[in-house]
């Protein structure tokens, strides 16, 4: 997989080169999806436009999900699927918070195998292969073998913390509110956290990448429901976010179960 990886870093870089001329520039146009979708900007497009060039044009064969493409469904009857986010966390981006990434994920047979994630905004790049190793900035990493909540880092979503669903954890853990599921789940990956999760839905491109960089890692993802994540479903809405170091994945289920879905 080490082709398909070095194409996917490849995507990923110059997807954030076009990210960047639209974050760097004083003002920019935010548009916002019908049906309360969230803000939609230039950069989310060009950075799609760059990525699906690249992946193509090398594996024109496997299919491809993009959040900012219309799902057309010729993907259900491929073994292998790009599933790509160009820009993940799109409302950090329009606030100019550095809290948003490029994610790519390569699933076969439904399963997120290759997850390549880089923060346009800090440089960081997350890279890995299951069953082959993951990558943190250029450097073999692992996840955190941190056994208990007590002392863990957890990242959570920043509007879920306002609205005060994590504070029976204040004194136990370290709570970090942030946006991106992606780059939450590419720190648990690189040992930065211990894990991220939410009750609420999240769609396949949000997960796949960090999925991917996760699992790589010797970490643990599922669903709310404690399943395994599985991408060759018609619906990419998949319920419930978890992704954790392996060690204290069952405790953060279980919490899950007592928040609000």
């Amino acid at each position: 997989m080490q082709h398909e990886l070095s194409v996917a870093i490849e995507a990923a870089k110059k997807a954030s080169q076009a990210i960047l001329e639209v974050y760097n520039r004083d003002d920019f146009e935010v548009r916002f999806k019908a049906g309360d979708k969230g803000p939609l900007t230039e950069a989310d497009l060009a950075a799609d436009r760059v990525i699906a060039e690249v992946i193509r044009s090398e594996f024109p064969d496997d299919g491809y999900l993009s959040e900012e493409v219309e799902d057309d469904g010729s993907r259900e009857n491929k073994s292998r699927v790009w599933i790509v986010d160009p820009l993940d966390g799109t409302r950090e981006f329009t606030l100019k918070i550095p809290e948003f990434v490029v994610s790519i994920g390569l699933v076969i047979d439904g399963v997120a195998t290759l997850g390549v994630l880089l923060n346009p905004a800090t440089g960081e790049l997350f890279a890995g292969v299951v069953g082959e190793g993951f990558s943190y900035n250029g450097e073999p990493t692992t996840v955190s073998d941190h056994g208990n909540i007590e002392g863990a880092t957890l990242l959570v979503s920043r509007s879920e913390y306002k609205k005060g669903w994590f504070d029976d954890l204040a004194g136990r853990a370290n709570l970090t509110p942030m946006g991106s599921v992606a780059y939450k789940f590419g720190l648990v990956a690189a040992g930065k956290a211990e894990a991220s999760f939410t009750p609420k839905p999240r769609n396949a491109w949000d997960l796949a990448g960090g999925v991917a960089c996760i699992s790589a890692a010797g970490g643990r993802a599922s669903n709310g429901k404690r399943q395994a994540y599985a991408f060759d479903n018609a619906d990419p809405l998949h319920i419930g976010v978890c992704g954790t170091n392996g060690d204290i994945h069952d405790a953060i289920l279980d919490l899950m179960d007592k928040m609000e879905g």
